[in-house]
């Protein structure tokens, strides 16, 4: 392990949850656990962001005492990827629990092996 890896802590950190986000997503069947692991894959990717924007020794892009220098701020682009990124996160984890819900009530089963084997024998 070298100075790298400790200096660059988080983005292991963030690197790791996702690989266990899409390990947890490709082999779980439940898909309530699938949720779950994609949830996981987003929030590392949130955390990998906003370690990536944040400088050391640096403020907010709020203009206090009138110093406009770049050098003193952060940059805000990816504080805003964050935030957009969660809000299209919640929706699309509300779209996918509310089908999941669907699934359970016409098949009562969470299974998507078992699913799939029901809709082949439907036919469809």
């Amino acid at each position: 392990m070298g100075a790298n890896f400790f200096s660059n802590y988080a983005e292991v950190i963030a690197m790791a949850l996702f690989a266990t986000g899409f390990a947890n997503l490709l082999l779980q069947k439940n898909l309530i656990k699938k949720i779950i692991g994609l949830n996981i894959m987003d929030s590392s990717i949130y955390l990998f962001l906003a370690v990536k924007g944040y400088i050391t020794g640096r403020t907010v892009p709020i203009v206090v005492d009138g110093v406009t220098s770049v050098e003193r701020y952060i940059n805000p682009i990816p504080a805003g990827l964050v935030l957009t990124g969660i809000v299209v996160s919640v929706s699309v984890s509300a779209l996918m629990l509310s089908l999941t819900i669907r699934l359970y009530r016409r098949y009562r089963t969470l299974n998507l092996d078992e699913i799939s084997t029901r809709l082949k024998k439907e036919g469809l």
